[in-house]
This record gives C-alpha cells, sequence and structure tokens, in this order.
C-alpha cells in the first residue's frame, strides 16, 4: 500500500468517526428540542446544524472510502474500520461525555489488536 492511498484509507475511517460523532451530537440535541416542542425528532434533526454538518462529513468520508477502494484491496481496507471503533469510543467517553466501562475499552482494544494482526500479516 502506498503512503497516499494509506492517508486516503485514515481520512475515510477518521471522518467517518467524526461524521457519526457529529450525529450523535446532534441528534441529542435534537430530541430534546423535539420534547419540547412537540415536533418530530426527525423533522427537527433536518434543521440541526450538528446533524446537517455530521451528514456532510459522513458523505465526504463515504466519497473517500469508494476512492479507498479503487486503490486498495478490501481485505487491507476493511480492517481499517476497527480503528473508528476506537474512535468513536473515545469521541463518545470525551467529547459526548457518554459512560465507558472497561468492558467496552478492552473490546476495542481487541478489534484494534486484530487490525494490527492483519497488517502484520500482509507485510510478507
Amino acid at each position: 500500500m502506498t503512503l497516499p492511498s494509506l492517508l486516503l484509507l485514515l481520512f475515510a475511517v477518521f471522518s467517518s468517526a467524526a461524521g457519526q460523532i457529529m450525529l450523535k451530537h446532534g441528534m441529542r440535541s435534537a430530541a430534546a428540542a423535539a420534547e419540547h416542542s412537540g415536533v418530530s425528532p426527525m423533522l427537527r434533526a433536518a434543521s440541526t446544524p450538528w446533524v446537517v454538518l455530521g451528514l456532510l462529513v459522513f458523505a465526504v468520508s463515504a466519497l473517500a472510502w469508494m476512492s479507498t477502494l479503487a486503490q486498495v484491496p478490501l481485505n487491507i481496507a476493511y480492517p481499517f474500520n476497527a480503528l473508528g471503533y476506537l474512535l468513536i469510543v473515545l469521541a463518545s467517553s470525551t467529547v459526548l461525555h457518554e459512560r465507558t466501562s472497561i468492558w467496552t475499552w478492552g473490546g476495542s482494544l481487541m478489534v484494534v489488536a486484530g487490525l494490527v494482526t492483519v497488517m502484520a500479516g500482509q507485510q510478507r
């Protein structure tokens, strides 16, 4: 895998995780606002800036992912999504202040260990 392909792949994974965090933050706000106004949470979400931004970032990540797939074999690219799990757990606990358990952290680290194992096997 070339350096530009790796950077594109990492961009796709990081932007996907960022989009998910933005969507979660926006939906939390939309749900609270909908509860007070009596409007449907989905209707309220359509006008929530964080939801709109999250969808845009997620769309950019999808385009980056498609570009990645044009350059990198799927059996190498797909395990990188494991980084997304770790990023989401990290961001959900630090940015969104959600509670995470030792089991969540342990499971996420095991998934990343799987990524390391796959990549080590590709180096042969």
